[in-house]
């Protein structure tokens, strides 16, 4: 199993353009960062603040998310979202996420992603098919 631990931190960063708005995404009508898009944001800052951490074919998953928007951000500026890894309980990793605009934060809570096997993970969702 992987050997991870509290306190590793991600980032990830986008520029927003239409196509991550609300008005693209289709969860609301403005021009403005959506919602969905700075969820995203703050998923891949875990999931790639843990990744070098893992086996070799080890992956994570998003299981839980629990944010706030609390700010909209308009075309053309870059959201930063930041992830720290709070807690791991066996195959359950526990983060804190923020999101933000310049200096002003415009996002934040709790993220729960697990450890899986990629292959066996993406067998049983195949396996669903049939």
């Amino acid at each position: 199993m992987a050997e991870l631990f509290p306190g590793i931190k991600g980032q990830a960063e986008v520029e927003v353009v239409f196509e991550n708005t609300a008005a693209a995404v289709g969860s609301g009508a403005l021009e403005v960062f959506g919602t969905p898009s700075m969820i995203a944001l703050m998923e891949k800052a875990a999931l790639q603040s843990v990744q070098p951490y893992l086996e070799e074919g080890q992956g994570t998953v998003g299981l839980h998310l629990d944010v706030a928007h609390l700010a909209a951000t308009p075309v053309g500026m870059t959201v930063r979202a930041e992830s720290e890894l709070e807690r791991v309980d066996g195959r359950m990793l526990y983060f804190k996420v923020c999101a933000y605009a310049g200096e002003e934060k415009i996002g934040e809570g709790t993220h729960q992603r697990c450890i899986v096997y990629n292959d066996r993970f993406l067998a049983k969702a195949l396996a669903k098919k049939k």
